[in-house]
């Protein structure tokens, strides 16, 4: 999936001291197919906020796709950046997880002050000051609105991917490790969405699953 991201005029930021704030955040740390995403989100100070913003996970998907509507239009900046299974896999999820942090990062640096990930640790590069904070995704709107842009293209992808390989049910548990996963995973083998790194995929390319 292409990366993408757009920004307003970066004159449209209100001036006056108050920090412009990179949220960032990830979907899809563990399911056992399908790409990691990361998103970074800066909201202009003083601007009108984009109401109804909460952890991803406590909304329900229409609810998500509406506000990533509104996310991309009220941002004065944002990026979506997508880490393929071929990445995780080599690097090892933790360090894909950093560099697409990193990478979602400087797509919006040019507009931030400051950032803001979700979770407990920062990528190493960063090209200004940023914080790690446990539970951002309840706690900060511009982390918020980088979960949901993450969530719901990563639930695209998993559609996406769907289509090409029905046989696994990518559409129902967007490639997290369910029964039916598990199930269809060692009827049918291992695709070229699956990171082959994750125990579950390695038992059974090694036969350990039949």
């Amino acid at each position: 999936m292409p990366e993408r991201g757009g920004q307003l005029p970066l004159d449209f930021a209100v001036a006056g001291g108050t920090p412009r704030i990179a949220g960032v955040d990830e979907a899809g740390r563990g399911p056992l197919a399908g790409p990691l995403v990361v998103a970074a989100v800066v909201f202009a100070p003083g601007r009108a906020p984009v109401n109804g913003l909460d952890d991803s996970k406590r909304l329900p998907p229409a609810r998500r796709e509406a506000l990533y509507e509104r996310i991309v239009e009220r941002a004065l900046a944002w990026h979506v950046e997508t880490v393929e299974p071929q990445e995780i896999d080599r690097l090892n999820i933790f360090q894909a997880t950093m560099q697409g942090m990193r990478r979602a990062v400087l797509a919006v640096a040019h507009a931030a002050d400051l950032v803001r990930v979700d979770g407990n640790a920062l990528p190493r590069g960063l090209p200004c000051p940023a914080e790690a904070w446990v539970g951002g995704d309840a706690r900060d709107r511009a982390i918020m609105a980088a979960s949901i842009l993450a969530k719901v293209s990563r639930d695209r992808a998993m559609l996406a991917l769907h289509a090409r390989w029905p046989q696994y049910g990518f559409d129902a548990h967007k490639g997290y490790p369910t029964p039916a996963h598990l199930a269809a995973l060692r009827a049918h083998g291992p695709c070229p969405a699956h990171r082959r790194s994750f125990a579950p995929v390695r038992e059974v390319l090694r036969g350990d699953g039949a």
